[in-house]
């Protein structure tokens, strides 16, 4: 579920991404022709899309880098990521993070929260980066990939020459190891709500000392991404690792791990033996904050130089404050409000129409987010993903509509109900929001907030009030393709399906989009699941927020993405 940065979409166009008179190399028939010679009919199939004028560039360049394809003038796939071997400005500079405090242990297998899966990865590296920037797929530990012609295979190249903190070589074994731990059911993986049904257990298979085959439970168009830093949990560990991953950090990362203490903070140093271009800090300190509060003032106290994700309403000090830098990001991070298809209040999908109508989504993107969001449309199909079918009408606001509805449904005069929600960024006021909106057609919220580890139920097996709760407030964090938003909260098995909704029509709907390679076929497929969720409406999703960090203004090089990770490789701190 958890949670960031890349461009802005002024940045994209000046980039000449999304400037329709900026010619890229791609447009280029040479350089489309020399493409082919590499593209599988994948490949083939997506240029074609394009010079008939139905993929964008961005839209061609981002496909190109989930197949593996090469195109000149992208960026992305079938060349290593350049990094030189030196240290150029290496300093012993340390950045100072203020960060949230982690939810629970920090361990790759089990982390959902912003805070904790921002520590991984410090020390730890992905097969494949998510470039927010750009919204594409660039090589980290994998040098190439390439599906098989069903899409049921992927085949994996991997970088040579790359040692683990302990020294360990990292080979093919380390990778088939650390798959088989994440898609294993006993071993208590977070990553099985993004694995499950796609690869099991022994999928991961070794062909030599740097190449793995993934062998699918069935096709997917976009297996990439479940092995990419957007599966945050995915980090690569050694073969032998067997756990205690607070007192090691263990990984391949630009840095290594210093000290840990829970509740405290945690720090991590430059890794001399680094295979790719070292840190230029010497050292990365982050100090844990119990709320956001917390966390600006010790910002703007001089306490640090950077804080991950924050709202708007809590940045408002710094927002327009020449000694301070905010950067957003468009994603397709959202809050879920799901109902209980299964509880009497919810059954009739007419109240939960209702409950829908009565939200004004322009106003609570204006006043929650002072317009860094995009509205939502009660689907996981956010503006950000291009297989999102933007045809789709709208749902505004309709109090007659809603108390029509109600009364159709046998409850003309509303109801009592209790929403049960975390304390985490500005849901608090959102639920607020709710209940003040559902007063206008005779539904009585009663607000349960409670701390991020109760909600979720850490150290209660088998009890989480965001699975049993009728009505509730989940937060999602950014993904680079809706597959995990569509399986696991709304599929009839799906692991974080709160609002208990169960559709043969929808699963099988869901399982062609996975299925799907091309474009096309998946805003099709898009547009029939979009239409069914606006019906059934088991979900509510108002808007997809952007992704936004502070800094101090002397502070350049952070990179983030939109699932909240930072990176401070590159960070220097200027007078």
């Amino acid at each position: 579920m958890s949670r960031a940065s890349g461009a802005t979409l002024q940045n994209r166009q000046q980039n000449g991404l999304d400037s329709p008179s900026m010619k890229t190399p791609v447009d280029r028939p040479l350089a489309l022709d020399a493409a082919r010679l590499t593209a599988d009919a994948y490949g083939n199939h997506a240029i074609d899309e394009f010079r008939a004028g139905r993929l964008t560039r961005r839209e061609l360049l981002r496909y190109a880098s989930v197949i593996g394809l090469w195109l000149a003038g992208g960026g992305v796939l079938g060349l290593p990521r350049a990094r030189a071997q030196g240290a150029p400005g290496a300093s012993g500079q340390t950045i100072r993070v203020a960060h949230l405090t982690p939810a629970g242990a920090v361990d790759p297998l089990t982390v959902t929260d912003a805070a904790s899966l921002a520590l991984l990865n410090q020390t730890g590296e992905f097969l494949i980066d998510d470039d927010g920037e750009k919204l594409m797929l660039k090589p980290a530990l994998a040098l190439s990939w390439k599906p098989n012609d069903n899409g049921d295979v992927w085949t994996f190249k991997l970088r040579p020459n790359v040692k683990f903190h302990d020294g360990q070589l990292f080979t093919a074994k380390d990778v088939v190891a650390t798959f088989d731990r994440l898609a294993d059911p006993a071993s208590g993986s977070a990553a099985l709500s993004v694995l499950k049904g796609v690869l099991s257990k022994g999928g991961a298979k070794v062909v030599d000392e740097h190449t793995v085959a993934f062998h699918l439970d069935a096709p997917n168009g976009n297996f990439p991404y479940y092995v990419s830093s957007d599966n945050y949990n995915a980090v690569i560990l050694p073969a032998s690792y067997t756990g205690g991953y607070e007192k090691s950090f263990i990984g391949t990362g630009p840095f290594r791990f210093e000290k840990y203490q829970p509740k405290v903070g945690a720090s991590f140093v430059r890794n001399p033996d680094y295979w790719g271009d070292k840190a230029l800090p010497q050292r990365v300190q982050f100090s844990f904050y119990a709320d956001e509060q917390a966390q600006m003032l010790a910002l703007q106290g001089h306490q640090a130089d950077v804080m991950g994700t924050f709202t708007v309403q809590g940045g408002a000090g710094i927002l327009n404050n020449p000694d301070y830098k905010a950067v957003g990001v468009k994603s397709s991070a959202h809050r879920q409000i799901h109902m209980r298809n299964d509880n009497p209040l919810f059954k009739d999908k007419r109240v939960r129409q209702a409950l829908a109508l009565c939200l004004d989504r322009d106003v609570l993107v204006r006043g929650l987010f002072k317009g860094r969001a995009q509205l939502g449309n009660d689907s996981p199909f956010a503006p950000v993903f291009p297989s999102s079918d933007t045809g789709i009408p709208q749902r505004k606001i309709d109090i007659a509509k809603a108390k029509q509805l109600l009364a159709q449904a046998g409850v003309p005069n509303g109801f009592d109900v209790t929403l049960t929600t975390e304390k985490y960024m500005e849901i608090p006021d959102l639920a607020v929001v709710v209940q003040n909106a559902a007063k206008a057609i005779g539904v009585r919220i009663n607000l349960k907030v409670e701390s991020q580890s109760l909600y979720y139920g850490a150290g209660t097996p088998g009890k989480s009030d965001w699975l049993d709760s009728p009505l509730g407030i989940t937060d999602y964090g950014h993904r680079g393709v809706p597959n995990v938003f569509l399986n696991a909260p709304l599929t009839s098995n799906g692991t974080w399906n709160a609002a208990h909704f169960r559709n043969p029509q929808y699963d099988q709907l869901v399982a062609q989009f996975v299925a799907a390679v091309d474009l096309g076929s998946q805003r099709k497929i898009a547009g029939q699941i979009q239409t069914l969720l606006l019906d059934e409406t088991p979900i509510i999703i108002p808007f997809f927020y952007d992704q936004l960090i502070a800094m101090r203004k002397g502070v350049s090089g952070v990179r983030f993405t939109a699932l909240a990770q930072l990176y401070f490789d590159r960070a220097v701190l200027s007078a």
